[in-house]
């Protein structure tokens, strides 16, 4: 380590000068950003969440709420209100990307320990592979569209495979490889690309708007239909659990958003650009899909209510190839772009993080692909209750992870990490043999609160607020069991 500096600069970043060549805990993936590589300005971080917003499950968010008896007004601000709050973790998180240039794994190495960090990073990694596979269907769905458009027969070639055509598997498997080719390129071909991703499907988005809207000469029924709730003490029962889910939605970007952040220019441009971008964006496009779901009511009175808020299904009601084409290029577009930020990115630096020597980041990317499809996203997909479940369970987990890392970066450290010590085996975060046993213990409490309503029927109500509780009692345990004196120094300091 003697080649290692850590040198602190008066902006507040810190860089690590030099590598530990020969430790099996770096890898040129992992390591600290340097000040050369953090060009990510305002615009590059709105842009991230914008592309990531504008998504078909985003689209599809208020139909869940409405179906539940919601108005479209009450549906639009408990998604604003959940975005509000799960912004917090995402920002605290997002502050030692920014600082130290390191990515969620290895900032996780400071709380867990420096091999205790691969049970977050494992967990989120479980849960960033079904979202992938979920966006990657929704794509392969969206070119399967546009072929039995273009191509006659194509959904009737080939037969039936666990219940898809040949056709869909086809395209299933065609949206797959593009993620793959993207991600080989690397993170800047990433931001490139989220950065032209985002106004072409806002533009999009607007123009279908507008479009539909002028087809109904009118806004259609949904927004017209009111609440089926008289009471605050009937609509708090559904009100909390589907808070919860929205906070689910991206309580995985709460823990890794130091993936992204770690090649921001400075803490403003990070801060400004996620606090503007993500619930105005979230809200904005959610409340599109409500407008354009209800103009299509009147549009297309043959369509299935529950169809017409799958923007695949109602994009292949049109039947110009050029409309459809443009269509589904902007789903395409919306769907990959939200898919290698969000699902991707993270797993694959996760993976990393377990076996440095072995997986660097696309190596990972590769691995994030085949679980995303042996999880069969097509099973999470089937119906709502299905879908909502699956969000509200993992913000309990996921929730008691975010707890333990802002506590102890912000509480225990004070924002003071050892930069060099996160990539040694005998370091500052060695604990014992690599574990911080009091993290470990504190997810656990968390996750167990959050979850036990799964066993107990009479605490099934804690289900319900599984990211909240889950958060709390890891938080609370964290602060309780971990000394003071785990404190770091000052970074600025030789090595």
């Amino acid at each position: 380590m003697s080649d290692v500096k850590v040198v602190d600069f008066p902006d507040g970043r810190v860089e690590m000068q030099g590598a530990p060549e020969g430790s099996p805990l770096y890898n040129h993936d992992l390591a600290p950003t340097t000040l050369d590589r953090r060009k990510w300005t305002t615009y590059n971080y709105a842009a991230l969440w914008i592309s990531m917003a504008h998504c078909i499950p985003t689209y599809m968010l208020a139909s869940g709420l409405i179906a539940s008896g919601m108005s479209w007004g009450q549906a639009i601000f408990t998604i604003l209100l959940g975005n509000l709050i799960v912004l917090i973790p995402i920002l605290l998180n997002s502050h030692p990307g920014t600082k130290y240039g390191i990515p969620f794994p290895v900032f996780a190495r400071a709380s867990y320990g420096v091999y205790g960090a691969n049970l977050p990073a494992l967990m989120r990694a479980l849960v960033a592979c079904g979202w992938f596979g979920i966006q990657t269907w929704i794509g392969g769905m969206g070119i399967h569209t546009l072929l039995v458009t273009l191509v006659p027969g194509w959904d009737k070639w080939g037969g039936h495979f666990m219940g898809q055509s040949a056709g869909a598997w086809v395209a299933f498997l065609a949206c797959w490889a593009l993620h793959m080719a993207i991600i080989f390129y690397g993170m800047e071909v990433v931001r490139v690309f989220e950065n032209w991703a985002a106004p072409a499907v806002l533009v999009m988005a607007l123009v279908l708007l507008v479009w539909i809207v002028q087809e109904a000469k009118g806004l259609g029924p949904i927004l017209a239909k009111p609440s089926k709730f008289q009471s605050m003490a009937e609509f708090w029962p559904v009100f909390i659990p589907s808070l919860t889910a929205m906070i689910g939605f991206w309580s995985t970007l709460s823990l890794n958003m130091p993936d992204f952040t770690r090649f921001s220019k400075d803490q403003r441009a990070q801060v400004v650009g996620q606090a503007v971008a993500l619930p105005t964006t979230m809200a904005i496009f959610a409340a599109m899909g409500v407008i354009i779901t209800s103009a299509a009511a009147i549009v297309f009175p043959h369509l299935n209510p529950a169809d017409a808020w799958d923007p695949v299904k109602l994009v292949g009601q049109f039947t110009q190839p050029l409309v459809v084409l443009l269509s589904i290029v902007t789903i395409l577009v919306a769907t990959v772009s939200v898919n290698i930020a969000a699902n991707v990115v993270s797993p694959a630096n996760d993976f990393s993080n377990a076996f440095p020597r072995y997986i660097d980041f696309r190596t990972g990317g590769l691995i994030t692909g085949v679980v995303g499809i042996l999880i069969m996203p097509w099973k999470l997909l089937e119906n709502a209750v299905t879908y909502f479940g699956f969000l509200v369970t993992y913000s309990g987990g996921l929730g008691s992870i975010a707890a333990v890392m802002v506590v102890d970066y912000w509480i225990v450290r004070r924002t003071r990490l050892a930069l060099a010590d996160l990539y040694v085996p005998d370091g500052r975060y060695a604990y014992n043999a690599g574990w911080n046993w009091r993290a470990v213990a504190a997810t656990a409490l968390g996750c167990l609160a959050a979850w036990i309503g799964i066993w107990v029927p009479a605490l099934a109500w804690l289900k319900d607020f599984g990211w909240f509780v889950g958060a709390f009692v890891a938080g609370l345990a964290y602060w309780l069991l971990m000394p003071r004196s785990a404190e770091a120094p000052s970074p600025a300091t030789a090595i």
